[in-house]
């Protein structure tokens, strides 16, 4: 599968958009759109990196293409688009390695959505994240692009 325009948009979103390394909330370096240092993919972000918008972009493009394939992958159920955005924008976040062996995917897996949804909230550290966690969940669960949301409200009437 591939992310949707609102998918790629709203990771945009979320990720922020920077031409000049910096060290995120857990001071791990980032350029561009969440390209971060721990993905061990060049380039490598780090102190005093600058890039130039299209490098912005072509990383992205590459980097969102990896976490589409890998998300492919470890999905063994059938998703709608905006439940696969929700799960790239997770992985995207905490890595492929996390994605696969969470709590969230095992569940999502095993035909359990809602325990999924349960098990998302758990990846609350760093406070910074929760709002993106609620984001997501809120995504998952109702195909609503939010960057944050803080509470999560209630879902939406069918």
């Amino acid at each position: 599968m591939k992310m949707s325009p609102y998918g790629h948009q709203v990771l945009v979103d979320r990720e922020g958009f920077s031409l000049t390394a910096y060290q995120d909330s857990v001071g791990v370096w980032t350029i561009g759109c969440g390209h971060a240092a721990t993905s061990n993919v060049p380039p490598i972000p780090h102190e005093g990196m600058t890039i130039t918008p299209q490098q912005a972009w072509l990383i992205f493009d590459r980097d969102t293409d990896a976490y589409e394939e890998g998300v492919t992958a470890f999905l063994k159920v059938m998703v709608t688009n905006y439940e696969f955005d929700a799960c790239v924008s997770f992985a995207f976040n905490v890595g492929l390695t996390a994605f696969e062996t969470s709590t969230f995917l095992e569940r999502l897996n095993n035909g359990d959505r809602t325990g999924a949804l349960e098990a998302l909230l758990w990846w609350d550290q760093p406070p910074e994240i929760i709002p993106r966690r609620q984001g997501e969940y809120v995504e998952f669960r109702d195909g609503i692009y939010l960057a944050r949301v803080d509470p999560i409200p209630p879902p939406v009437a069918a």
